[in-house]
């Protein structure tokens, strides 16, 4: 049964003789504040509504249909099996139809229908989601994030006067909220970081820009924007209708990710992503930028979730749900812009000892990076991942440009307030001995954690690879030789048997 306050196109969309073919009676409507949304079985009808935000403008037929092609097009990207084709609207007398000739009187995107409990945020809901598909989502935007087109104009939005101003509105937008979802303190030392980050870190979002990583990105990618769905990771639903959204950091991207496992309090899933990520791009300077990123997505859900509080129309029980929600937003926001103090922590050990191993178990643990010499190795070779390198991938040359790039990684990142775990294998007293100086030099928290195996369960653990991005073989193990910590190293030393359980010998 239609609703008289509907359109007469809409209520025409909830019959199934609109459509050229079979339908799932009844046909559902979900509406949000820009669109109709008809779900007919098999396939969805977006319907744009005739709205002007200023942020958004769908106030024409013209730029109706600009966007419904925006849209198709800017989500094939990341959902080509999903967005299949924009179609007119077509009216004669009172009757309106899908498609066919004539003149159109709106456009409509028409996708492919899928079950609500492919959602990422569902799979968590349900407990079903599984480490294989973060790390298969951080592949898979990775490689979106590598494709996505940028050039000067693009790049032209990751500059600090673009970004401060949606992230200044935020907070003229909520200061009426203060004292009700979140504190003064709050809202000013939340303030007083972007400020301060914006005053004096110009040259680091400038380098942002100078390596590129301003793109076309997806720019709500959060986890009910995402599904797992025959088997394959879609991102959908994509930002089409503003380019300020759409045109950032890809760190920008992907705080949406980690902030929503943040809020459900699983920060373990969060690291296990972000590492993911982090080592199929490189792109580990992006940490320094990230916290604002974090910040502002937690922000904006506090905003949203606030505008609910001076509706009169919504009943007080809901408005104290939405303020505790608001408030816990806030409060993550405010999180991320706190000082941390950062750390170092070194892996030593042959190959097949366990190393990284028990990095990754640490990272998730401590809210750790993990950053393998494999893959920064490979980056820096311009070797994929998951290719297998070449013998000049392990020359000398190579090998000390590898952990130089570690150093500096660990150095740039713990003084940001990172713990940062070098993962590798550190046989070499003069490799050992740079970190060390150089932490002691920058004040930097040092540890070294020393793992070890019998020489059989070494030789196994790598015969039994697979899947792994380390080149090492059986072979190379028989060449590896670790040179024993001298006195001035051991007071940084903690050794660790991997065939043992690791929580006592942590501890002791």
């Amino acid at each position: 049964m239609t609703s008289p306050t509907l359109p007469p196109l809409v209520q025409s969309m909830l019959h199934p003789a609109f459509y050229p073919h079979g339908v799932t009676e009844p046909i559902q409507l979900v509406q949000t504040h820009i669109s109709y949304v008809l779900l007919t079985g098999d396939f969805v009808y977006k319907l744009k509504k005739p709205m002007n935000y200023g942020f958004l403008d769908f106030s024409t037929l013209e730029k109706r249909k600009h966007f419904c092609h925006e849209e198709l097009r800017l989500n094939q990207r990341g959902a080509a099996e999903l967005y299949l084709d924009v179609l007119p609207i077509i009216q004669d007398g009172e009757t309106f139809g899908l498609g066919g000739e004539g003149e159109a009187v709106d456009y409509v995107v028409k996708m492919r229908q899928f079950p609500q409990e492919a959602l990422l945020s569902e799979m968590y809901d349900r407990g079903e989601l599984r480490e294989q598909h973060l790390e298969a989502l951080a592949t898979v935007l990775a490689d979106f994030h590598k494709k996505a087109p940028t050039n000067d104009y693009i790049l032209s939005f990751g500059e600090v006067s673009q970004i401060r101003q949606a992230i200044d509105e935020n907070y003229d937008q909520t200061v009426n909220y203060i004292g009700v979802a979140q504190t003064q303190q709050q809202f000013d030392e939340t303030k007083a970081y972007t400020d301060t980050l914006f005053a004096e870190q110009t040259p680091l979002f400038d380098s942002r820009v100078e390596h590129k990583w301003i793109r076309e990105c997806h720019g709500d990618v959060h986890l009910r924007n995402i599904c797992f769905w025959h088997d394959k990771i879609l991102l959908f639903d994509c930002i089409e209708f503003n380019e300020p959204f759409r045109f950032v950091d890809v760190m920008f991207d992907i705080a949406y990710i980690i902030m929503d496992f943040d809020a459900r309090h699983r920060s373990d899933l969060a690291n296990l992503f972000l590492n993911a990520y982090l080592e199929q791009t490189g792109d580990w300077e992006g940490l320094q930028v990230l916290p604002l990123y974090l910040s502002r997505q937690a922000y904006v859900r506090a905003k949203v979730t606030s505008f609910l509080l001076g509706d009169p129309s919504i009943p007080e029980a809901v408005k104290q749900d939405a303020t505790a929600t608001a408030s816990g937003y806030y409060q993550l926001a405010w999180h991320y812009t706190q000082q941390k103090t950062g750390k170092l922590v070194m892996m030593a050990g042959l190959s097949g000892s366990g190393k990284s191993t028990i990095a990754r178990s640490l990272a998730r643990q401590w809210g750790a990076i993990q950053i393998r010499s494999d893959a920064v190795r490979k980056h820096l070779g311009g070797v994929a991942l998951d290719a297998h390198g070449e013998a000049m991938l392990y020359s000398a040359e190579m090998t000390q440009k590898t952990y130089d790039r570690l150093l500096n990684l660990g150095i740039t990142l713990a003084a940001q307030g990172y713990t940062v775990i070098l993962d590798a294998k550190y046989d070499r007293q003069a490799l050992r001995s740079q970190v060390i100086e150089t932490a002691q030099a920058q004040t930097i928290a040092l540890e070294i954690l020393h793992c070890t195996a019998p020489a059989d369960v070494l030789e196994t653990r790598v015969q039994q690879r697979q899947g792994d991005i380390s080149d090492a073989t059986a072979d190379v193990l028989t060449r590896q030789h670790m040179e024993p910590f001298t006195d001035a190293e051991q007071p940084f030393v903690k050794t660790i048997d991997t065939t043992q359980d690791l929580a006592p010998q942590l501890a002791s």
